[in-house]
């Protein structure tokens, strides 16, 4: 990839991560808010626990994160995920680089990512701690809580059961956001980061946490080649 389009990657991501300051804004005010109800903060890592789905582009800030951690640890979180990938493969060979689980059904995600895994993720430290907080994927900042919109749409309405015992945080407006404004501006960000990896713009892309290690924008053209012909497909 030339420099002038890693640039703009770059570029991207660095909005990316303003639009997730204001999600992690949005999760403080509600822990100012109702401190007493809600469990979830840094340094919890009960959900952390399985895999799930995240966008590419949360993949690609990630592995932001995780180029800054410290060699050893670095090459840590390499080899977990190289064994998860791994493990993966002897279940549904089918899923290789670059891991989109788009080319595969979604009644088939689950032997991917089955709803009983408590493998620890590969980015939790021994301490319980995320290795890439300031990098973490968006849906690992929206967990807990239900997502309300301000206008009482119920985007998501489940929640973490350590969190709001006893009550009904649907009810609770302090809980509000804006969020179809944020998910309009987070796809609007996908389409321009495809179409600057891509040539093209595309509304979904989604991976897993393992998978993001092995992403570089600097070398995204071979992987654009991969992400390319699944499109297309």
């Amino acid at each position: 990839m030339r420099k002038g389009e890693a640039a703009k990657i770059t570029g991207l991501l660095e909005r990316y991560g303003t639009l997730l300051d204001e999600v992690d804004r949005w999760f403080n005010s509600c822990l100012d808010k109702y401190p007493q109800m809600i469990d979830c903060r840094k340094g919890c890592s009960y959900c952390c626990r399985g895999l799930f789905d995240i966008t590419l582009l949360d993949a690609f800030y990630l592995k932001e994160g995780i180029d800054l951690l410290p060699e050893e640890t670095r090459k840590s979180v390499i080899r977990k995920s190289a064994e998860r990938i791994r493990e993966i493969n002897t279940k549904k060979p089918a899923f290789v680089h670059p891991w989109i689980l788009n080319d595969i059904a979604e009644d088939e995600w689950e032997e991917i990512m089955p709803e009983d895994d408590e493998a620890p993720c590969i980015l939790l430290s021994d301490a319980g701690m995320c290795l890439a907080y300031r990098h973490r994927p968006m849906t690992c900042r929206l967990n807990g809580i239900p997502l309300i919109d301000v206008t009482g749409e119920e985007m998501f309405d489940d929640w973490c059961t350590m969190n709001f015992i006893g009550a009904d945080p649907v009810k609770m407006n302090g809980l509000r956001h804006d969020f179809n404004s944020l998910f309009r501006q987070e796809l609007l960000l996908f389409r321009e980061f495809s179409f600057q990896l891509l040539g093209r713009r595309v509304n979904e892309l989604d991976t897993i946490i393992p998978a993001a290690v092995f992403y570089d924008v600097q070398e995204s053209d071979s992987l654009a080649y991969s992400l390319l012909r699944s499109v297309c497909n």
